[in-house]
């Protein structure tokens, strides 16, 4: 009894410290991490130093020559040859701005305007055209709506470039060669199978009990649309607003093929080349000229950026 009573404390001790010992080995073992000790710690280091490594290249390759672009836009012409990369109070000056801003030869305030009116109204056509039909796609069950879809979203895999010379015989066709309603028209249709595509994945995943309702309380398909599902979709129409904007904005060769030089009608892209010197290059002109192009498409997608995002995945995580 004396021997029991002596040796349970010690027992207990040792139990103890080995419950202590294997505890933590347990708990990572049975977790899956660091089973293998300091070099098993040393790995996801490394894998996130190579990360970030490849991730700071690739905002370098990204970011070094929008940065260039921006101070030379405020920089005498030997100074932007010179020396590319730098920037003193010395060289710099808002004068090749304002030049920019106040030539003739590119009526900024003017393109801004009639850029601006293309992405409202392409934005405007494009969204009444596509939401019905991406409607039509996610509420059918047959494998028609599905072959539909696929035709739509086949237009994502032909380049707009290759599709431009069938696209200005058919508008010479129809009289509408230079003119605003054929570069409308053709804007419009080059932003419909992405708007679909999207429009009816997020469709998809709106419940079919928020149509029962509507008709159960006699809207009709058309009115229980507009008035009780287009409403939910307001993430992903703010995705696509941006997207569309940001690539009207940015297109250069529709406009200056289908609408031409012979229109007058410039929007900011094809003010930039119209205000470039055929002969010669002034980068005084140049650059200044492609900063006030691109300054209002970047400013709008770092504002609208998370609309992005969000809209991207609000049908893959909804309900």
């Amino acid at each position: 009894m004396t021997m029991s009573t002596q040796t349970s404390p010690n027992i207990g001790a040792e139990l103890m410290l080995t419950d202590a010992d294997e505890l933590p080995r347990r708990r990572y073992d049975r977790r899956g991490r660091r089973r293998g000790g300091p070099a098993a710690q040393r790995t996801p280091l490394a894998a996130s130093i190579v990360k970030w490594a490849l991730l700071g290249a690739l905002a370098l390759v990204m970011l070094v020559p929008l940065y260039i672009l921006v101070i030379s836009a405020f920089k005498p012409q030997a100074d932007i040859i010179l020396h590319p990369l730098a920037i003193t109070p010395d060289m710099f000056t808002f004068d090749y701005l304002w030049n920019a801003l106040t030539s003739e030869k590119f009526n900024v305030v003017g393109a801004y305007g009639i850029t601006l009116l293309f992405v409202v109204l392409v934005n405007i056509f494009c969204i009444a055209l596509s939401a019905p039909v991406a409607y039509v796609i996610a509420r059918g069950r047959s494998k028609w709506h599905l072959a539909l879809l696929l035709v739509f979203v086949s237009g994502l895999f032909i380049p707009g470039q290759v599709t431009l010379i069938p696209v200005v015989f058919v508008l010479r066709v129809l009289g509408l060669i230079n003119t605003i309603p054929g570069f409308l028209l053709f804007e419009t249709a080059a932003t419909l199978p992405v708007t679909i595509f999207l429009f009816a994945a997020y469709l998809r995943t709106v419940p079919r009990d928020i149509d029962e309702a509507a008709a159960l309380d006699g809207a009709g398909r058309i009115r229980a649309f507009w008035s009780c599902i287009f409403p939910i979709m307001r993430p992903v129409v703010a995705t696509i607003v941006v997207l569309n904007s940001i690539g009207v904005w940015n297109d250069f060769v529709s406009p200056q093929i289908i609408l031409g030089p012979g229109s007058g009608i410039y929007t900011v892209t094809t003010g930039v080349y119209a205000a470039v010197g055929e002969f010669s290059t002034d980068y005084t002109v140049l650059f200044p000229t492609l900063l006030l192009a691109i300054a209002p498409a970047v400013i709008f997608f770092i504002i609208m950026q998370r609309h992005i995002i969000g809209g991207l995945v609000a049908g893959a995580t909804k309900g």
